[in-house]
């Protein structure tokens, strides 16, 4: 009999695993659904709906400028909703900030336009950009959580690459959707078209929520709780007691997160304002980029439960750097497979290597009690100095590249510092994939 319930046992276990990956990762492709719609229609709409009465190149500074603003809230979400996250569980956090995502992706979608309100307008989509910082700050630590809390030990890397899949699945979907409207001819475009994919949000937000609704709680926190263990200040431990893998997990963001909005945000920029190339060419690379992501970063993830966090991910950050100048060389051609090809390749063989481990080797670093504050407040800080800033920089560099007869040039040496920053911190942090996360 004991035998016969053992099977049974270790299935309704791999169910409840599978069902917790899954709907992290549904709810995090909603979520990066939201996040990545405001990039896309920033490199394309924002700049000319917003900020009208600027020279071209300045109102795409302006536009990136607002981009930014959510990485700045994104801290603050993490250390809000980390700290309850830790003292009353992983699960109850991923609704409000789904909801929150949400509702503020399809305020955006309803904004009067510069035209029809003037300064206001910028200033209530600053607010909304705000609001979806907040929301995917204190979501991102919940979601790879509950993957990671719930996987068996030597499956970390697989299933907490699960709700990693979802920032390529919400790339696919939000470029997809764009791709749809901005066939529709430029004037409507411009007056309702954008508009569409941002009130889909609502729909998809509502499907989400019900989904996490149906998973059981962490059954480490479920344990400290049990145990009245939970920390009293999680951020203040977290701060004070794993300082020095806070910065790590800072410094391993850098090429991960500043790089992929260079590929996937300032990309379109580029190819559209600077090469005077049809948007629709960017937007093809990054459909396949995407595509191909959710399959790579899970094999990335699995790949380090096997060989170990680090060498996999130092050889993502290493691999980004080695393709910085094919990357503007394959774009200058001018031709659509070669442009499609210079996005894919360092999405899949650069940015899937870092990312699809990342949730594991993040969470690992830190003990149980302030799991979330601390993987949190690492991820989330760098997202300000890597990822916020990538395209704002990189689109300044360009300008100073341009009056300098070098072209896209500084933003190549840019990228290789931050690949040089990503493979030095991954190199002083300790080998994690075997680590025990229950204490």
């Amino acid at each position: 009999m004991a035998q016969a319930a053992a099977p049974a046992v270790q299935n309704e276990e791999y169910q409840q695993i599978v069902k917790v990956a899954l709907a992290s990762l549904i709810g995090t492709s909603i979520e990066w659904y939201d996040y990545f719609l405001y990039g896309t229609a920033a490199a394309l709409v924002f700049n000319k709906l917003f900020f009208p009465n600027f020279d071209p190149l300045v109102g795409t500074l302006l536009a990136f400028a607002t981009f930014s603003v959510g990485f700045i809230a994104r801290p603050l979400g993490g250390i809000v909703f980390g700290h309850y996250g830790d003292k009353i569980g992983r699960k109850k956090m991923l609704y409000l900030t789904l909801l929150i995502m949400g509702v503020a992706t399809a305020i955006i979608g309803m904004l009067p336009t510069y035209a029809s309100i003037g300064i206001w307008a910028p200033i209530l989509l600053v607010a909304m950009r705000l609001a979806q910082g907040f929301g995917l700050g204190g979501e991102w630590g919940g979601a790879v959580l509950m993957a990671v809390e719930h996987a068996p030990a030597h499956r970390r890397g697989f299933y907490g690459s699960w709700p990693q899949i979802g920032a390529y699945i919400g790339l696919l979907t939000s470029t997809l959707v764009f791709r749809a409207v901005s066939k529709l001819p430029e004037a409507d475009f411009l007056r309702w078209g954008w508009r569409i994919p941002f009130l889909v949000s609502l729909l998809l937000v509502a499907v989400g929520v019900w989904i996490r609704m149906t998973i059981a709680e962490s059954p480490i926190f479920e344990k400290l709780k049990e145990q009245k263990q939970e920390a009293k200040m999680p951020i203040v431990e977290a701060v004070t007691k794993h300082p020095k893998n806070i910065l790590i997990a800072m410094g391993a963001r850098f090429a991960e997160n500043g790089l992929f909005y260079l590929f996937t945000v300032f990309s379109l920029t580029y190819i559209s304002t600077h090469l005077q190339i049809p948007r629709v060419i960017g937007l093809n690379g990054l459909l396949w980029a995407s595509f191909l992501g959710v399959f790579l970063c899970p094999a990335w993830g699995a790949f380090s439960d096997k060989v170990g966090r680090r060498p996999v991910y130092i050889y993502g950050a290493i691999a980004c750097g080695l393709l910085a100048f094919p990357f503007f060389w394959m774009l200058g051609t001018k031709t659509p497979w070669v442009i499609s090809l210079a996005i894919i390749l360092p999405v899949i063989f650069g940015h899937a290597a870092m990312y699809g481990p990342q949730a594991s080797f993040l969470s690992e670093m830190f003990s149980a009690r302030v799991r979330y504050s601390g993987a949190s407040l690492g991820y989330q800080l760098a997202s300000i100095f890597a990822g916020g800033l990538s395209p704002l920089v990189a689109t300044w560099l360009l300008s100073s590249g341009i009056a300098a007869g070098k072209g896209p040039t500084y933003i190549a040496y840019y990228m290789i510092v931050l690949v040089a920053i990503t493979a030095i911190s991954v190199a002083f942090a300790k080998e994690t994939h075997k680590a025990e996360i229950y204490e």
